[in-house]
């Protein structure tokens, strides 16, 4: 059975029981992250998740994994545009003992002064190996190219000069504004009995909240396509492009999801098997959706040769205006469709696949999440639906471009 909880004062509890296992995940989730931020606060979720774990009033940060190593369980977090998350893994019987821990960074952590210091040189870092890695700048360039550079344009990690400037105040202040009662939902899955998932929450999470009500979360401006690029010295050219999509809320997101595991889902897809098998201009191509609350984006990235960024970067617009013109084939569109059926499907085996799907819904939706009513209107979706989606949202007159590599020039459409 599962189950969803909204307590007195705002906080909510999910539960998706998943009987016969010997393990259970944790979630403590947080609706807020780098879009939410002002441009002096950019990287500050992310700032705010890595310095939850340096030390509480009553653990130091190597009493925190210390604790978490010596009853066997995994403890992590992580920040996204719109939600930070702390985790744990762990077997049925430490199901209090993750609680407990969760609870102590999330009401007492006391971001020491030193250790905030430190960990502003872990992440800076983090930052130096982000700038590292081209594939992932291409695709921060992207968010900026079509949000421009505030919401969700801006960065997870936002800049070393931000970062530098964090201080335990403006943790606090931060914290202040979107760490309340109301902001957050707790999310449990696995061999959990649910009176027992209610009184562990109701002991080591409801009375410590003293922020109720969440400030306004932050709407983002129309987007604005735009061709950006960077120089950068590097053997390849790094390529993307983005379209407009939907939000999570959007009922024709199944629809759309089939549609873009047929452009660039997987190696059977039409840009994979058009721009690397029979054209051999990459190594990596690629297509995704990335839902947002009220908005969502269709994204395509190619990892290709410097010599032919262009001509690759042309295929693979004119292999979506086909997709575009053409649509999709009965062969095709039943393939989608069990791709993302099974995704589906499979995802209820694993405790912290469900404790992510759980929370992530019931954050943003405020409701239960229903695997069987999710499964049906899947099974329900038709060619026509897809082909619809394609029409409206495949459209290259809405894209913006991002490059990164030698070349000066920016991509244009």
């Amino acid at each position: 059975m599962n189950y969803l909880k909204t307590f007195d004062n705002g906080l909510k509890l999910v539960v998706a029981e998943m009987k016969g296992l010997l393990s259970v995940a944790c979630g403590v989730m947080v609706k807020t992250g780098s879009a939410n931020e002002s441009a002096e606060e950019n990287g500050i979720s992310h700032f705010i998740e890595h310095t939850m774990f340096k030390g509480t009033e009553k653990r130091s940060a190597f009493e925190i994994s210390d604790f978490v190593d010596r009853i066997g369980g995994q403890i992590n977090a992580y920040t996204s545009k719109q939600m930070t998350c702390y985790y744990t893994h762990s077997t049925k019987e430490h199901l209090e003992d993750c609680l407990d821990i969760l609870s102590d960074i999330f009401f007492n952590s006391v971001f020491d002064k030193s250790e905030l210091a430190k960990e502003k040189g872990v992440i800076i870092e983090e930052i130096n190996m982000s700038e590292d890695s081209p594939e992932d700048l291409c695709l921060d360039l992207l968010s900026e190219s079509y949000f421009g550079a505030s919401g969700l344009g801006q960065t997870i990690l936002g800049s070393a000069k931000n970062v530098r400037s964090f201080t335990r105040q403006s943790v606090q202040n931060y914290m202040d504004k979107y760490y309340t009662a109301d902001n957050v939902v707790i999310s449990v899955a696995g061999n959990v009995n649910l009176k027992e998932a209610e009184e562990l929450v109701e002991k080591y999470f409801v009375p410590y909240f003293t922020r109720l009500k969440s400030a306004a979360q932050k709407t983002n401006k129309a987007p604005r396509p735009a061709n950006l690029k960077k120089s950068k010295k590097i053997e390849q050219s790094h390529v993307a492009l983005c379209m407009r999509g939907i939000p999570l809320s959007d009922d024709r997101r199944d629809a759309l999801n089939i549609a873009n595991v047929v452009l660039g889902g997987g190696m059977s897809s039409r840009l994979f098997q058009k721009i690397r098998e029979d054209l051999g201009l990459c190594y990596t191509v690629y297509s995704y959706l990335s839902c947002y609350r009220e908005t969502g984006v269709i994204e395509v990235y190619a990892g290709v040769n410097t010599d032919s960024r262009d001509v690759a970067f042309r295929a693979i617009t004119d292999e979506i205006k086909r997709f575009k013109e053409k649509g999709i084939t009965e062969q095709e569109f039943m393939r989608g469709k069990e791709q993302l059926k099974s995704s589906l499907v499979l995802g209820q085996e694993s405790v912290a696949g469900q404790m992510q799907l759980y929370g992530r819904h019931a954050l943003f939706n405020g409701t239960l999440f229903d695997f069987k009513s999710r499964l049906k209107s899947i099974s329900a979706i038709t060619e026509k639906d897809v082909a619809e989606v394609i029409n409206e949202f495949f459209d290259l007159s809405t894209a913006s471009t991002a490059t990164v590599g030698c070349k000066r020039t920016a991509l244009t459409l």
